[in-house]
């Protein structure tokens, strides 16, 4: 392995539990975040993905250009990347009129024809193989796109399917634990596990988040999105500084 390709996937931390427990506040702290600009802030989820949106591509650029894994930047790319997916979905499925069922859809396909030109294009879509600053673009878009669809499909979930959000919940948590048993007792493809459990922690994530600052009689709890959003980032802080990750190793 050349020293390129030792920097670009010393950016990629390892999949460990850890990593999906942050992964989760992660998500859920984009929903109560997005939820906060776009509806607390009262400006709408046009400006809330173009402002989120523009902190997604810097972050994507400072991360392309880190030599090193850092994982506090890391983490912050992939809040980025829920937030801008919060306000998104919910502009295409509420602004636009598109309906829930209609922007998971659209979501689905975008989702899965990024994945399909990254694979047309390199080869694999293992983050382990992450080697350039290409591979490294289509794996941030790939999340951006799974971290939108998670959204809808968590708002389709609790709402139009009916299922609420402690509902939605157990739905996608018991998908996960379905992914897990796959992961633990049989041969399926690790690359395919690890999208289906990132893509599904989202709408987890999503629920949850709705869950804590909806309103009682919606639900919910009736936090502030701030508050809430202040006690996950500091949960997200706290679990990056004190279980110290480790880079992803290369796929050979």
């Amino acid at each position: 392995m050349n020293d390129s390709t030792q920097k670009t996937l010393s950016k990629v931390p390892e999949v460990t539990l850890i990593f999906w427990i942050i992964k989760i506040a992660a998500t859920t702290l984009g929903e109560t975040g997005g939820d906060a600009v776009s509806m607390s802030m009262n400006l709408g989820y046009l400006v809330g993905t173009v402002i989120f949106a523009a902190v997604f591509l810097v972050a994507v650029m400072a991360q392309i250009k880190a030599e090193t894994f850092k994982p506090l930047l890391y983490w912050a790319t992939i809040v980025a990347t829920t937030t801008v997916g919060t306000t998104l979905a919910d502009f295409v499925d509420r602004s636009l009129g598109i309906g829930y069922a209609g922007g998971s859809s659209l979501l689905l396909a975008l989702l899965l024809g990024s994945l399909f030109v990254w694979h047309r294009t390199l080869g694999t879509v293992s983050v382990s193989s992450v080697s350039s600053p290409k591979a490294e673009m289509f794996y941030w878009v790939t999340i951006m796109f799974s971290q939108t669809l998670g959204t809808a499909l968590g708002d389709w979930t609790a709402g139009t399917a009916g299922l609420g959000y402690t509902g939605g919940a157990m739905v996608f948590g018991a998908l996960l634990a379905v992914v897990a048993a796959a992961y633990f007792w049989t041969n399926v493809s690790r690359t395919i596990l690890f999208w289906a459990a990132f893509i599904l922690t989202r709408p987890l994530g999503a629920v949850v988040g709705d869950f804590l600052d909806k309103p009682l009689n919606a639900g919910g709890l009736d936090l502030s999105r701030y508050w809430a959003s202040a006690a996950l980032l500091a949960f997200m802080l706290s679990s990056i500084l004190l279980f110290k990750q480790r880079a992803a190793k290369a796929v050979h």
